[in-house]
């Protein structure tokens, strides 16, 4: 087939009017040499200081724009949660549901199933509505993060990939054998990072979906960990129980947190870190310290802020904030 032969310091020009003419044939790639370039085309053309020439050109691989068809308004972003894809869809693309869920299989090699958002997180557990669209009827995979591996079924318990960032930004901070409680450790990403990428002690997860607390229990066989315990029940009726300090406390609930502090000052000592969550809009950051306070002087403790950190924007001007403080 016919080739354009130009030299490399002229390439870029030479191709823009190829494209500019509807003459660059993109079902094959350019052949380059030391000083040169053979770019593919469909007709003969006239251009200074090029040459015209028959060439075997090798097919060149289907970009993932060119599976993308057109007037197909597939979201900018989605959940990718091991082999799922989670969409969250406006009216028109609901409209196109199916071709934009085949279409982002045929994209995503490694996706095997594509759900969408059929409502917000609910209920006790904070779990959310999702419905099938395309590839293998599950709801169930395996999600790997940060040297970790874990089981989880999308559906049924609360999970955000979003937070891969956070935990590893926590962990980072364990330089020593610490002993960790992990409140509301669902199918226990947090215990589980921790232990894989740290030398920590001792880790108890305390997790009330007992689906969620089937799958910890899971994880900690798949990735073969020896020091992590998880317990089923409320953290109300757990916490009490334990005749112990920690060195470090995790609270991700995503609401409402700050109501289980008293619990956590109850297990924690002088120099305990804690890392409590909270959803506040980006003015209002502060109300996060507020809430420590009221809390701290009903328990009568002392304490300092180390730092407030966002973790990620949960709706338009609000934000996941995590308030790192230490026990004084």
């Amino acid at each position: 087939m016919k080739g354009i032969e130009v030299d490399l310091i002229r390439a870029q020009k030479v191709k823009k009017i190829l494209i500019s003419k509807g003459n660059y044939n993109k079902k094959y790639k350019p052949f380059k040499s030391r000083s040169k370039i053979i770019f593919p085309i469909f007709s003969s053309i006239k251009i200074p200081n090029t040459i015209i020439k028959e060439f075997e050109f090798e097919k060149a691989k289907n970009k993932p724009k060119d599976f993308i068809p057109k007037g197909l308004n597939i979201p900018s972003s989605y959940d990718v949660i091991g082999d799922i894809i989670i969409l969250e869809l406006n009216e028109e693309q609901i409209k196109q549901e199916k071709e934009i869920a085949q279409t982002l299989l045929k994209l995503h090699k490694s996706i095997n199933t594509i759900l969408k958002k059929s409502g917000q997180h609910t209920g006790e557990f904070r779990t959310q509505k999702l419905t099938y669209l395309a590839g293998q009827k599950t709801k169930e995979t395996i999600y790997k993060e940060n040297n970790t591996q874990l089981k989880l079924d999308v559906e049924k318990i609360y999970f955000s990939p979003r937070l891969s960032t956070e935990r590893k930004r926590i962990f980072s901070q364990i330089k020593k054998p610490e002993k960790i409680l992990v409140m509301f450790s669902g199918c226990g990403p947090y215990p589980m990072t921790f232990s894989k990428n740290t030398k920590v002690k001792k880790i108890i997860g305390i997790e009330k979906n007992p689906l969620a607390h089937i799958y910890a229990e899971q994880n900690i066989l798949i990735n073969k960990i020896n020091n992590v315990e998880v317990i089923c029940g409320d953290v109300r009726d757990i916490v009490p129980k334990i005749k112990e300090q920690f060195d470090r406390i995790v609270m991700p609930l995503p609401k409402d947190a700050d109501t289980f502090l008293n619990l956590a000052f109850m297990v924690s000592k002088k120099g305990t870190k804690i890392h409590l969550y909270d959803f506040e809009h980006e003015t209002e950051f502060d109300l996060v310290k507020s809430k420590i306070s009221k809390e701290a002087k009903k328990s009568k403790i002392k304490y300092e802020i180390i730092e407030i950190v966002k973790c990620g924007q949960y709706s338009p001007g609000k934000f996941r904030i995590c308030a790192d403080f230490v026990i004084k």
